[in-house]
């Protein structure tokens, strides 16, 4: 079925065992772009039937970690909908509901096979598997009478429900970016869908329960889930819900930068990145996993970056808007293979995204950084922090970089580069640069556009090296050999602090021995 037959609704049903994964952000930034561009629905789906792995504090970082990179969502647990709830652990009444069906049309049977029995199974028999071969041979209601599936139910045995498939088929999953994929149901065995010991299902019947009802039309997930779509084929074939079966898109996977397999989160910490959206402290273990948005990336710049790793948009571009990815995104520019994660691109992304910036926004970032390293950023106007930053922007590649870069703004040098010293601060140097700074002193216009011609005759008139000159200039109002234009500095700083450091670095500086 097109997107033009029916409304395009996908969804992000993740886990809250722990921090969403950056592959699982870009599984919702392809969501929601899609949907976006066909005018459609996000939905945000809580899958926590697994209780024995939920971990406090996961849900509201997935929240968290999805509004601050732009993800919206238009139906969820917080945003309520028409098809809630968007919790499966409020969902159990729904799941019995439809656990029964399976089970009153013979699609599903009762296990009460002990862990201990079905191991005991394994040791038996190589590569067992629990499927059409060996299941009238296990303790299931194919095989005991009714009256003692009954008796064992009401006494309270532990059991869980699985799924009948049949050998001899030919399973076809049809795949937006794959193609079609057909698996014989002959290596599919009898998935569990529910266990009694939680009253909660499994995520297969879950799923696919949810996905009917909540109306879903395209399910687009990582490409580890393929193995486990010919089951969902059929559960939807058993359910009679063949005809409005969401269409399937399995994405490639983000692979490690160097080498082979998936990017995992030791791939970061080997290499220095985040591999989590938000920074993360696990509640069982106290460890803090880095996140992007505190390592200084902005929320437009990992969407930018993350969207280009296993889709293109047919053409050279590269920094794109979200308005951009949206209008131009296609699943006709995925790709099969997997993506490597490309960790410097992102770097790259961030400093393309921080030159853009307005210097009053990127001034509103520096101040926490300022105030972290001891600057009263009272002392200073809006403007003076804005020019600042923007005269050493193209310079840094997070928000953390502009300390380095700009300190000498907001903080008079107190030492001096030994090796800066030792190739630019001659016997002569001194009284040179009491010459400058007395020059200074005595300039009416103090920008950059005449200070500059002035001081350049000044040097040529009195015969002096302008490279060392210059060097020195610079060693004594920044403290090393390096900045931004020299006049473009003095401009800020103005005649005062100017001429001050001059004099300052006059007293300090010792020439090399």
């Amino acid at each position: 079925m097109s997107t033009n037959e029916r409304e395009v609704r996908v969804r992000f049903a993740p886990s809250p065992t722990g921090p969403l994964h950056i592959g699982g952000v870009r599984t919702a930034l392809y969501n929601y772009l899609f949907a976006r561009q066909h005018g459609g629905k996000m939905i945000l789906r809580i899958e926590d039937t697994d209780s024995q792995r939920f971990v406090p504090g996961a849900e509201d970082y997935i929240n968290e970690a999805l509004a601050w990179l732009g993800i919206g969502i238009d139906e969820g647990v917080r945003e309520g909908g028409p098809y809630g709830p968007y919790k499966q652990s409020e969902r159990r009444d729904i799941y019995r509901e439809h656990v029964k069906m399976l089970l009153d049309a013979g699609k599903a049977y009762i296990a009460f096979d002990t862990p201990a029995e079905l191991d005991a199974r394994r040791a038996e028999v190589p590569n067992f598997q629990y499927d059409a071969s060996t299941r009238m041979s296990m303790r299931n209601s194919l095989t005991l009478p009714a009256e003692e599936v009954e008796r064992l139910i009401a006494d309270g045995a532990q059991y869980v429900v699985r799924f009948r498939i049949e050998p001899g088929r030919d399973v076809a999953v049809d795949d937006l970016i794959r193609g079609r994929v057909t698996i014989k149901s002959d290596i599919l065995d009898d998935k569990v869908l529910y266990k009694s010991a939680d009253d909660l299902p499994t995520y297969h019947l879950a799923n696919i329960v949810d996905d009917h009802l909540m109306k879903v039309s395209h399910v687009i997930r990582g490409e580890e889930w393929l193995p486990s779509a010919p089951l969902h084929v059929l559960l939807y074939e058993a359910f009679g819900w063949a005809d409005t079966a969401p269409a399937f898109v399995h994405l490639p996977l983000l692979l490690k930068p160097d080498g082979k397999g998936k990017l995992s989160k030791r791939d970061g910490d080997r290499l220095g990145f985040p591999v989590f959206p938000l920074e993360w402290h696990d509640p069982k273990s106290g460890e803090t996993s880095r996140g992007y948005r505190e390592s200084g990336y902005l929320p437009e710049a990992v969407v930018n970056f993350l969207a280009l790793l296993g889709w293109n948009p047919g053409d050279d571009t590269e920094v794109m808007s979200i308005d951009e990815l949206i209008s131009k995104f296609s699943l006709d520019h995925c790709s099969k293979a997997g993506a490597k994660f490309a960790f410097e691109k992102g770097k790259w992304f961030n400093h393309e995204y921080l030159m853009a910036l307005d210097d009053a926004v990127l001034a509103q970032l520096f101040k926490p950084v300022l105030e972290a390293h001891g600057v009263n950023t009272a002392d200073f106007s809006d403007d003076y922090i804005a020019r600042a930053a923007g005269l050493v922007k193209s310079r840094i590649s997070f928000v953390n970089d502009l300390w380095d870069n700009a300190r000498f703004f907001f903080v008079a040098p107190e030492e001096y580069d030994p090796k800066a010293v030792k190739k630019r601060w001659s016997a002569d140097m001194p009284a040179i640069m009491t010459a400058l700074a007395d020059l200074l002193e005595k300039e009416p216009d103090f920008g950059s556009a005449s200070l500059e011609p002035r001081v350049m005759a000044w040097i040529s008139e009195n015969g002096y090296h302008l490279g060392n000159v210059m060097n020195a200039f610079r060693l004594t109002v920044v403290g090393e050999c390096k900045g931004p234009h020299m006049f473009d500095i003095t401009d800020l700083l103005g005649r005062e602090a100017t001429v001050r450091r001059i004099r300052a670095g006059v007293e300090r500086i010792q020439p090399a021995e």
